[in-house]
This record gives C-alpha cells, sequence and structure tokens, in this order.
C-alpha cells in the first residue's frame, strides 16, 4: 500500500537548520507531485512547499529564501531543507501525496520540528 514516513525533525535553535525527508513506498515517486505542509498547535494545516509535476517547485511566502525541496527519485525521497529557523516554523510537518491541503491524497505520519533557544 502506499506510504509515507517522514523523519529528520527535531529540536534546533533559531537560525539552524534541519533537513526533513519523506520516503514514500508502495509507488514510484517519478514525477508524483508531493507537497510538505505543517501544522502548530492550535492553528490549521498549511501548505508549505511543493514538488510537482515536472519538477515545478512552489513556496510559502514564509518560508521563501529559507526552505528548499527537492526529490530524489532513485531513493525515492522528497527532502525539505530548512534554513534561517525561527520559532514561527514549529509545528508538525507532513508530507503528502498533493500539494493543496483539502485533496485527497496519501498522507505521512508526520515529523515534529521545535525551533526554541
Amino acid at each position: 500500500q502506499v506510504q509515507l514516513v517522514e523523519s529528520g525533525g527535531g529540536l534546533v535553535q533559531p537560525g539552524g537548520s534541519l533537513r526533513l525527508s519523506c520516503k514514500v513506498s508502495g509507488f514510484t515517486l517519478g514525477y508524483w507531485p508531493i507537497g510538505w505542509f505543517r501544522q502548530a498547535p492550535g492553528a490549521e494545516r498549511e501548505g508549505v512547499s511543493c514538488n510537482g509535476r515536472r519538477g515545478v517547485t512552489s513556496y510559502a511566502d514564509s518560508v521563501k529564501g529559507r526552505f528548499t525541496i527537492s526529490r530524489d527519485n532513485a531513493k525515492n525521497t522528497v527532502y525539505l531543507e530548512m534554513n534561517s529557523l525561527k520559532p514561527e516554523d514549529t509545528a508538525v510537518y507532513y508530507c503528502a501525496t498533493v500539494c493543496v491541503v483539502g485533496e485527497h491524497g496519501a498522507w505521512g505520519q508526520g515529523t515534529q520540528v521545535t525551533v526554541s533557544s
């Protein structure tokens, strides 16, 4: 069955970096769109970045210039490189086979990112 597993979250100080991974199984990553989302306590889930069909990428305004999405199809893995992290980036981060919240797709279980001194 289709599975997505996130990893790489953790506690980091403001200004630090993390790289999240989204390992997919049950299908060949190929040109499937993969999105990264996040949900902070008490907030709605929001889109962070998308690696769409034909490699087109997009980012939320709040992370542009700081986050980079990439994929390694040979490893069936999509990455989210996060630099210059801010406390407001603290959230559970999810990957999914969609790029818009509310679209039907498969989701991972999430990985916690905490930015705090």
